[in-house]
């Protein structure tokens, strides 16, 4: 199983590695460098090693603040998704796993933070300590040094100075609780339940990474943590003079009579993050440019179940099975942007979305078009994994409720190459499989499959479209209904040829008939759904795939959005 994941995800595998091995190798590097450096000596007379702690994971910090913006550059992902379409499946694959190093480099930043927090917690306390000793140790005495001049060690000046007071009154302090807090909120208000339920909240949450930038760039403006300068380093080195600062004679005349004199480390977080904001800036003016153009709807249709279909037109508009746009409605709100699978064709006239009300924005929007037709926007199309689906002789495609919509669009378009005869068309066969809790939810897709399974019966490719549909919440009404017309040729719940099951499927059972049926061929397994079903069936790939490169394969693809 290892293996497999490793021939399916060698280029994730590598980013990864790649990724882990130079946070390592930057913590590494600096902690050494902060815990050894002779510049440093006195600094860690006070601070111990509390102050390498904190060096070393702001490095790591600056590292992944300069990652994080980059996987959710839509346009640069599209772009690049785009150029490297002559390269192998695998490859462009991976760039579906764009949110969820996007997530990795956050829990990261996240347990860095903790890191770093926690070091300077220490520091800011050892500071406090040696500024209130009385003796002649040597943190008591450094911390005494310059504190007229601009040449001090010890940035607490006074025997008042608590903690908190650094924490809240200085620009190092006061950042890190800004940046700390909002990188909470954006993490908690992140998770799969908010973004589903609540998407307003996790959207204007988000956009605190803003506030997260800003604080950052000038977090050590201050400098309030130092080190010797290189002038003193030459005319007092701490090897040869530190032992005298502790004892020092009224009238001294030898060498290390003048004191070290002490400069700060310059801020260097801009460095690390400038290119990524830059490049984030034009993605943003990107989108507002494309969201300008005029966007037609054409037809609004309302299906049962609260589904909400927008059929609409826009000027140089071209789009690929299985993409996505995010749509925003001025009228509801002017900064909310939200994702929807097309779900119509490339041979059709119009694109469309079907929105299901989940939300206030989505109930509000269909509350709005029942009353009028108000002015959208649209950014995109983006590409996800569904538009490789032609690439596979055979596709196995996996939709739980409305996460249909992506194959809505690959069936469609199937049918359209059927008509035209269409010769580039790979596909060799189709098995189709769509998991509902409620019946009300088949409605709007049972049209399409009517007339797919009509369409392909003409033509004599009744085979090649094999789809089952689980009805996974039901109750005893419909299964009495179920009973009593068990021997028609359609079927009760959709009025299809093929029966409805009640029940979720046995994956298991499915790949070995699958795997089968088609012994040396390459299977792509499509999914939008929730993530346990998206484990089980990458579990069933990796089972069923034969490590005979010449037998059958499956390889996962999941929407990522």
């Amino acid at each position: 199983t290892m293996g497999n994941w490793l021939v399916n995800h060698w280029f994730s595998a590598a980013v990864l590695a790649a990724w882990l091995g130079i946070n390592i190798f930057l913590f590494t590097y600096y902690f050494l460098f902060f815990d050894r450096d002779e510049r440093y000596f006195y600094t860690r007379a006070i601070l111990g090693s509390a102050l390498a702690w904190a060096r070393a994971s702001a490095k790591c910090l600056n590292f992944n603040s300069m990652l994080i913006l980059l996987p959710v550059c839509r346009n640069l992902l599209s772009f690049l998704r785009g150029t490297c379409s002559c390269c192998r499946r695998t490859l462009r694959k991976q760039l579906d796993h764009n949110l969820t190093f996007h997530k990795l480099v956050a829990y990261a930043l996240a347990l860095l933070t903790a890191v770093h927090t926690i070091a300077h917690l220490f520091n800011l306390e050892r500071y406090n300590q040696s500024q209130q000793a009385s003796d002649s140790s040597l943190p008591a005495v450094l911390s005494k040094m310059h504190l007229q001049g601009s040449e001090w060690l010890n940035p607490i000046h006074s025997n008042q100075t608590t903690v908190e007071y650094v924490a809240f009154t200085t620009i190092p302090g006061l950042t890190g609780v800004i940046i700390t807090l909002a990188l909470i909120l954006m993490v908690t208000s992140s998770t799969e339940f908010i973004r589903r339920n609540y998407f307003e909240l996790f959207w204007y949450t988000h956009h605190l990474f803003l506030v997260y930038f800003a604080g950052l760039v000038i977090h050590g403006i201050a400098g309030l943590v130092r080190g010797q300068t290189e002038q003193s380093m030459a005319e007092v080195h701490p090897s040869d003079c530190a032992e005298y600062l502790t004892q020092r004679e009224q009238n001294c005349t030898h060498s290390c009579c003048k004191d070290p004199e002490f400069g700060s480390i310059p801020a260097e977080s801009w460095k690390w993050v400038l290119a990524p904001i830059i490049l984030y800036v034009f993605e943003r003016l990107l989108r507002v440019w494309r969201a300008q153009q005029k966007v037609v709807v054409k037809k609004v249709v309302m299906h049962p179940a609260r589904v909400l279909e927008l059929q609409m037109q826009k000027k140089g508009f071209c789009m690929e099975v299985g993409q996505y746009i995010f749509v925003n409605c001025p009228a509801i709100s002017a900064l909310e942007w939200h994702p929807f699978t097309l779900t119509s064709a490339p041979e059709e006239d119009f694109f469309s979305i079907h929105i299901r009300a989940a939300g206030d924005w989505t109930e509000r929007l269909i509350d709005t078009f029942q009353l009028e037709t108000p002015r959208v926007e649209v950014d995109g199309p983006f590409g996800t994994a569904s538009e490789d689906v032609f690439q596979y002789e055979v596709a196995m495609l996996v939709g739980a409720g409305i996460g249909v919509t992506p194959f809505a669009s690959i069936l469609k378009s199937i049918w359209y190459k059927f008509q035209q005869g269409d010769q580039t068309l790979k596909t060799k066969k189709i098995y189709f499989y769509w998991l509902c809790r409620d019946t009300g939810a088949f409605a709007w897709f049972n049209d399409l499959l009517a007339s797919l399974e009509q369409k392909m019966a003409e033509s004599g490719k009744a085979d090649f479209l094999t789809y089952r549909l689980f009805l996974t919440g039901w109750d005893t009404s419909i299964a009495n209904n179920v009973a009593l017309h068990f021997d028609t040729a359609t079927d009760t719940v959709t009025g299809l040829r093929h029966k409805t099951i009640f029940g979720r499927p046995m994956w298991n059972t499915e790949f070995a008939a699958v795997a089968a049926a088609h012994p040396r061929s390459v299977v792509g397994v499509f999914l939008c759904g929730p993530e346990a079903l998206a484990k089980s069936l990458q579990k069933s790939c990796h089972q069923h795939s034969s490590l005979d490169p010449r037998k059958v394969k499956f390889y996962f693809n999941k929407e990522n959005f």
